[in-house]
């Protein structure tokens, strides 16, 4: 397919990040002293996209105060694309693929957009040492520069900005040697529309989610949830261990930092709100505890992890009463 053809006439004011692999700086929530410096692949890469186009992430972090536990996992936390919306005028969309997706990135210049795609973390050097070139998971980018002539890309991944070249670039495009049968992957278009953000959207933002929180204290479900896995996990392993950590207590602790964050942001809006600041630190520092001695438990030790449980629930509950008292 002419790619030039089908974009002839298209121009449109570019969306671009200009960070370089070598010169990118990753936001204040990704540093290596955070107990949490990484939470999901979507909301991290949320965080550096905006940071690279030079708005500050924080706001976004008003959805975490309606974060709940279903009874079987966390919520895994992603900023709300109305949220994205109202504070800065970014639109997010589900993009219709109709060409192949190499194209369909690179059609994203000339439409003003950037772009994210789900890729197999086989062909991400990032992820050294873990999935690259040993196993196949699922993960979501953001390509900020493609050059198909000489195989190479810069993306955004996780909590950084980094390259991918050759057989690693014909791999996540399924190029070379394509396989057949493989199912497009899931893409959205991320477009700035200033005009469209809405002034002071932050202080109605939180109140809203605030309206939504949970009813009761979802740490208390958590709670529920680990003394379950006390009981199935030494049967399981390691191999369970770790998928279960992410959707639990990886989720609630990281939700707890960067509402930590939030709560400091919010004082201006709300006088009194960052007294919340470290009764949510304390719940990300106690989740990161349990963690480790919940890996302890799925090699077959016994651990007391009942009063750093409860001591979470109480910082959790006293943390959100704060911010709703600050909050009105």
């Amino acid at each position: 397919m002419n790619l030039s053809a089908v974009t002839a006439g298209l121009s449109a004011p570019p969306l671009q990040i200009a960070a370089s692999p070598a010169d990118h700086r990753p936001h204040f929530t990704h540093h290596s002293d955070r107990n949490w410096p990484e939470t999901n692949c979507y909301f991290d890469l949320w965080i550096e996209i905006l940071h690279c186009l030079g708005l500050d992430p924080v706001p976004t972090f008003a959805s975490l105060l309606s974060a709940d536990h279903d009874g079987l996992q966390w919520d895994f936390i992603k900023p709300q694309p109305e949220d994205l919306r109202r504070l800065y005028g970014v639109e997010v969309a589900e993009e219709n693929i109709w060409l192949p997706v190499l194209e369909m990135i690179e059609s994203g210049p000339h439409r003003g957009l950037l772009h994210t795609v789900e890729v197999d973390s086989w062909w991400l050097p990032d992820t050294s040492g873990t999935a690259y070139r040993n196993d196949h998971v699922k993960t979501t980018i953001v390509p900020t520069r493609v050059d198909r002539a000489n195989r190479t890309m810069w993306y955004l991944h996780n909590a950084g900005l980094f390259e991918l070249r050759d057989d690693d670039f014909d791999g996540v495009f399924n190029l070379g040697h394509p396989v057949d049968g493989v199912l497009p992957p899931y893409v959205e278009r991320i477009r700035l529309s200033p005009r469209l953000a809405e002034p002071d959207a932050l202080p109605r933002m939180v109140k809203e989610h605030l309206a939504r929180r949970p009813t009761g204290n979802p740490i208390d479900r958590l709670i529920n949830g680990v003394q379950r896995a006390t009981e199935w996990l030494p049967g399981a392993g390691m191999e369970l261990f770790h998928p279960w950590a992410f959707a639990t207590l990886r989720q609630c602790g990281a939700t707890a930092e960067l509402t930590a964050d939030l709560s400091v942001h919010l004082e201006p809006h709300f006088a009194g709100a960052a007294k919340a600041e470290q009764d949510f630190r304390d719940v990300a520092a106690a989740a990161k505890s349990v963690q480790f001695k919940m890996a302890r438990v799925a090699s077959g030790r016994t651990v007391e992890i009942t009063p750093a449980l409860e001591s979470m629930a109480a910082s959790w509950q006293s943390g959100m009463d704060t911010v709703a008292r600050a909050a009105g």
